[in-house]
């Protein structure tokens, strides 16, 4: 079991290549990547059960969809110090021919990815189909899925939600990254969509909120009671309140750096708010 310390270099050591990648070929969405990146790193270092001797059909091993697939700098960089494929690829990120494309997609054969998505309000219901297909198979493990709060303005999202409480999905924890922001500004100006906890709970699910959703032990507090509340009947929801930016003082409070890279000054800035704990690639 890692230190909470050894899960926070982990991190800090994502948010790093998150920055150097994005900033390498001046495009990407460094925002929602760095306010989850606790998140991911919790989830792959310490709560999943998995192999990175990778199948598609991850039979008897815990699987993860991220639906909101724009963040795919903090998902490659978990993926590739967790062992999945080498972190020297980190640097082939959105480049021609990459198997590390700005949204993860599957006819690359990139170890770790087994949906494409980035498409969004599509995730939920390829989670439902692999935690039903677990079910059916005697599998116990688990699956599970993250989300953007702004996602879930899609309305493919609900029938997924619906469907996961009237099956008795109960195998299945989607976690909703709450930072209220998204590429036009807040999630409250864009569209408001009320108490999500009440719509979730509305619609028969367990839900369950991690209120500091950027700190180590608050994360890891709040999957372990998800975990408590599978197998239940009920499939269960984590509202993870994070910070878009998290961990670069000028990228947070502000919907600007959703998809938006830093300069070279901004990037020197940035890196030194968070110097090298695993080693750059």
């Amino acid at each position: 079991m890692p230190t909470t310390q050894k899960l926070q270099d982990f991190t800090q050591q994502v948010r790093r290549d998150i920055l150097r990648m994005v900033h390498a070929v001046n495009s990407g969405h460094p925002g929602g990547s760095l306010g989850c990146a606790e998140f991911i790193t919790c989830l792959y270092q310490e709560v999943m059960e998995y192999s990175t001797d990778f199948t598609m059909d991850g039979k008897k091993e815990d699987l993860f969809f991220l639906s909101n697939g724009h963040i795919s700098p903090v998902f490659y960089s978990v993926l590739a110090h967790s062992g999945f494929f080498p972190v020297s690829e980190l640097a082939t990120f959105r480049l021609l021919d990459s198997r590390l494309q700005g949204h993860p997609t599957t006819h690359e054969g990139l170890p770790g990815v087994r949906i494409a998505s980035g498409s969004l309000g599509q995730g939920m219901s390829v989670a439902l189909g692999a935690a039903q297909a677990k079910k059916l198979n005697g599998d116990s493990k688990l699956v599970y899925t993250l989300h953007g709060d702004g996602e879930l303005q899609e309305g493919q999202n609900w029938e997924a939600i619906m469907y996961a409480s009237g099956k008795k999905v109960d195998n299945l924890i989607a976690t909703i990254d709450l930072n209220g922001k998204q590429i036009d500004g807040s999630t409250e100006e864009v569209l408001p969509m009320g108490s999500i906890k009440a719509k979730f709970e509305a619609f028969g699910w367990d839900v369950l909120e991690v209120k500091k959703g950027n700190d180590i032990e608050a994360i890891l507090a709040g999957l372990a009671k998800a975990k408590s509340l599978t197998g239940k009947g009920k499939p269960v929801c984590i509202l993870l309140y994070t910070e878009m930016g998290n961990g670069v003082d000028f990228m947070m409070h502000t919907h600007a750096w959703h998809g938006k890279a830093p300069s070279d000054a901004q990037l020197e800035n940035a890196l030194a708010q968070n110097p090298i704990t695993l080693g750059d690639y």
